[in-house]
């Protein structure tokens, strides 16, 4: 009885202890040459290569668009005022954004390490939003800068993104910046 308590338990520390031994058997040896050493310092940590292989596998899979989501016709006209192609963004950030071919309303949204796939959703404010409620991602392109957000992670990915219109808008604003909602009201001009 005492020989089948142990079993598991035998199995449990070989299995433990298997990768353990193939890693040692796998590692450079002590005195390794100088040449061979700066070799393994230039090769890559498993970590990099796990990243590596996610980006690969992220960039080539398809993003699925929800068949679920009926865009509705104000949606559409929101659709075509975002701006597509490449947008410089803060600290050398991008962020690409493609008009779907199969559903006019969606959007192909993508930064380094994150691809979404995004439909506008109705502003109170006036900006345009898009969302990929599935990845927890928002858009939100404003009339002087855009920026992109994960819901999840309560973090901008990328701030301070300005296509060239929003450029324009921005300077136009330095040199002329308008009231802000608690500065006094100017002096109407008097009548003749």
């Amino acid at each position: 009885m005492k020989l089948f308590a142990i079993q598991p338990l035998l199995l449990a520390v070989c299995a433990l202890a298997l990768p353990t031994a193939i890693f040692a058997q796998t590692a450079a040896p002590a005195k390794a040459s100088a040449s061979a050493a700066a070799k393994k310092a230039k090769a890559k940590s498993p970590a990099e290569v796990r990243r590596s292989a996610l980006k690969a596998v992220e960039e080539v899979t398809p993003i699925d668009e929800d068949p679920n989501i009926k865009l509705t016709a104000e949606d559409i006209e929101i659709a075509k005022r975002v701006f597509v192609g490449t947008i410089a963004c803060e600290l050398g950030n991008s962020v690409t954004i493609t008009a779907s071919t199969r559903r006019p309303g969606f959007f192909a949204v993508q930064t380094k390490g994150a691809r979404f796939s995004m439909h506008p959703v109705e502003s109170r404010t006036g900006a345009i939003r898009l969302e990929d409620a599935k990845r927890g991602a928002l858009w939100l392109q404003l009339g002087n800068k855009s920026m992109l957000m994960s819901q999840k992670l309560g973090q901008r990915l990328a701030d301070e993104c300005m296509s060239p219109e929003q450029i324009t808008l921005a300077d136009e604003l330095k040199k002329n910046p308008r009231p802000g909602l608690l500065d006094s009201p100017s002096a109407a001009p008097a009548a003749k």
